[in-house]
C-alpha cells in the first residue's frame, strides 16, 4: 500500500516519507466547512487555507488586504470539517515580514484559535528569522518561493519568476536556506519547470508546485479555479475539472423561473 493510502492522518512526516518513496503529494485550497469536508473526503493530502481567500471569497484584486482575523476565521471553518488532511494556513501580509516577534505571535494565534497544523510564509532569506522564531514554538512551517503574491506591488506583475540566472540562483539558495532553517516543505509558484526540478533535487524536503511543472514532489491549485467557480483567471498551469460557474448560474436561473411560474414548490414539496 502507498504511503498516502496508509495514512489515516497526514502529518509533516507523511509528506517527507512520500517524497522519499517518490509518491506525489496532492494539495488544494479550502476556506469553508462545506467544501473543505468534500476536499478531505476526496483524498487530498494537504489543505491550504490560502490568503487567496482575499480574491475568491472577498473579491479583492490582491491577497494583501486579508487580515489575520480573517485567516483565523477561515481556518476554523476548515478545521471543523477535516479528518485526514494536513491543514496549512497562510500567514497574511503584514503579520511576519521584518518582525520575528510579531511572526511568532501571529503563528501562535493561528494555531491556538483555529486548530490548524502548520503555517506558510512567503519569501526566502528575508523571512528566515521569522521562520526560525516560529519554529521555536514547535509550529511547523511551509515555505513559498518563486511568484509570491503578497509582493505583487514590488514585482508589479504576476509573470513567471526566476527566468534570469541571478534570480534562479537566488531561488535555489533560498530553498536550501529554508530547508536548513527547518521548513518541512516549500511551495514553488510559477517558475520554469527545469528550475523547479533542480530545486526539488537539491533539497530533501518536499516541493509542491503551482505552475512549476511536473518534476516536483506535489501539486497545488486554488479550489475555486479548478472547479470552474472562478472563470476570469486562466493561467497556463490551471486545469479546470468542472465548469461550476455555468452550472450554478443555470441552477439559479431555473430556480427563479420555477418560483415565478408557481412550479416550485409542487404539491409533493409541501406539507398537509
Amino acid at each position: 500500500m502507498s504511503v498516502a493510502g496508509k495514512a489515516r492522518k497526514v502529518t509533516t512526516n507523511t509528506l517527507q516519507e512520500m517524497k522519499r518513496e517518490g509518491e506525489q503529494i496532492t494539495m488544494l485550497t479550502a476556506y469553508d466547512y462545506s467544501l473543505a469536508r468534500l476536499v478531505d473526503q476526496g483524498g487530498v493530502d494537504v489543505i491550504l487555507v490560502g490568503d487567496s481567500a482575499s480574491n475568491v471569497m472577498a473579491g479583492n484584486d490582491t491577497t494583501v488586504p486579508i487580515t489575520l482575523d480573517h485567516m483565523i476565521y477561515h481556518a476554523q471553518c476548515v478545521c471543523n470539517a477535516v479528518n485526514r488532511a494536513l491543514i496549512v494556513v497562510d500567514m497574511p501580509f503584514g503579520t511576519y515580514q521584518g518582525n520575528s516577534r510579531q511572526a511568532l505571535d501571529s503563528a501562535i494565534r493561528i494555531m491556538k484559535e483555529s486548530g490548524a497544523h502548520s503555517v506558510k510564509l512567503e519569501g526566502g532569506r528575508e523571512v528566515v528569522e521569522s521562520i526560525q522564531r516560529i519554529l521555536t514554538a514547535g509550529i511547523p512551517v511551509m515555505g513559498h518561493l518563486g511568484l509570491t503574491p503578497q509582493s505583487i506591488y514590488k514585482f508589479g506583475t504576476y509573470t513567471v519568476r526566476a527566468r534570469e540566472d541571478a534570480e534562479a540562483e537566488k531561488l535555489i539558495e533560498d530553498a536550501k536556506m529554508l530547508e536548513k532553517a527547518g521548513c518541512f516543505a516549500i511551495v514553488l509558484e510559477k517558475i520554469p519547470a527545469k528550475l523547479a526540478k533542480q530545486v526539488s533535487e537539491s533539497i530533501s524536503i518536499p516541493t509542491i508546485g503551482i505552475g512549476a511543472g511536473s518534476d516536483v514532489d506535489g501539486q497545488v491549485l486554488v479550489l475555486h479555479d479548478m472547479l470552474g467557480i472562478t472563470m476570469d483567471f486562466s493561467p497556463r498551469f490551471l486545469r479546470r475539472y468542472l465548469n461550476l460557474e455555468n452550472d450554478i448560474r443555470n441552477a439559479v436561473e431555473q430556480y427563479v423561473s420555477d418560483v415565478r411560474s408557481h412550479d416550485f414548490p409542487s404539491s409533493d414539496e409541501q406539507y398537509e
